[in-house]
């Protein structure tokens, strides 16, 4: 197997710094690795010209990099296959884990309610609101949030009040731009009473547990009870995933999202040969 990372914009031919250490402990663990070109990857025709130095018929690939829009990675994988290099995760699968719509469906028992629109039109997302019904609501799209902005472009506290909940999403919808994926999604809001833990599954089965990469010093507890959502995860039949939980006030863990675990990003204090290792 080899591991593709992003090369350095300054550096090409060198592993970004952001992903260095997850290379050398691929290599230590005798795991071949090569990097792409991101900045190619990310146009519409530049797929060929981002795998250049992947070594050619080379077998199976895992990419550990920078998000990657779910409409460019068909390119990706095809430009792989010229070379004779099949990624683990096949387009329909990459999809599948990256926006909401595609794992929502399978885990809705252990997340929260959300009802979702296609594209940014406000009759849409009436719709979408009046589905989900009255009460407190988090806004994102298909593939992000923006927490950051939290009372201005995430949370809305009620539903019902269709112009306060229409100005947070015209304010998210400013502030995503270019990245803005798919349509709104509104989310059940659901309080939770303790940081978020991140999971890693490869091949359907929970392989790390660690802590969040926003709060990377907060260790998830002991006995970490996996075994209604495990069966869930499994079902996907995904071959490499993050799924991220908290413990909500009532004490019930919730999968807070499911994403992708190619570009989904390592806690700087879980240690990259550990992580290696077990996931890759």
């Amino acid at each position: 197997m080899i591991v593709l990372v992003p090369g350095d914009p300054l550096r090409p031919r060198r592993p970004d710094e952001h992903f260095a250490a997850e290379a050398d402990a691929a290599r230590a663990a005798g795991l071949d690795v090569a990097v792409v070109d991101h900045d190619a990857l990310a146009t519409p025709d530049g797929a060929r010209r981002a795998v250049a130095r992947v070594p050619e018929g080379t077998g199976t690939a895992v990419y550990r990099g920078w998000m990657l829009p779910a409409g460019h990675y068909p390119a990706f994988a095809a430009a792989l296959a010229a070379r004779g290099v099949t990624l683990r995760t096949g387009p329909g699968q990459y999809r599948q884990a990256h926006e909401l719509p595609g794992w929502y469906p399978a885990l809705a028992a252990v997340t929260p309610a959300s009802a979702w629109t296609t594209g940014d039109d406000r009759d849409g997302f009436d719709r979408a609101a009046a589905t989900l019904g009255p009460g407190p609501a988090v806004l994102r799209d298909y593939t992000k949030s923006m927490k950051h902005h939290w009372h201005e472009a995430a949370y809305i506290p009620d539903l019902a009040d269709t112009a306060a909940a229409w100005t947070v999403a015209s304010r998210f919808r400013e502030l995503r731009d270019d990245d803005f994926t798919g349509g709104f999604v509104l989310r059940r809001f659901e309080p939770f009473g303790t940081a978020e833990v991140r999971t890693w599954w490869r091949g359907g089965a929970c392989r790390l547990i660690g802590p969040h990469p926003d709060t990377p010093h907060d260790a998830p507890p002991a006995g970490l009870d996996l075994s209604t959502v495990a069966p869930l995860v499994a079902a996907l039949d995904l071959p490499f995933v993050t799924v991220d939980l908290a413990l909500r006030t009532d004490g019930e863990w919730r999968v807070i999202e499911l994403g992708d675990g190619q570009v989904s990003d390592r806690p700087s204090t879980v240690d990259p040969g550990t992580f290696v290792t077990a996931v890759l």
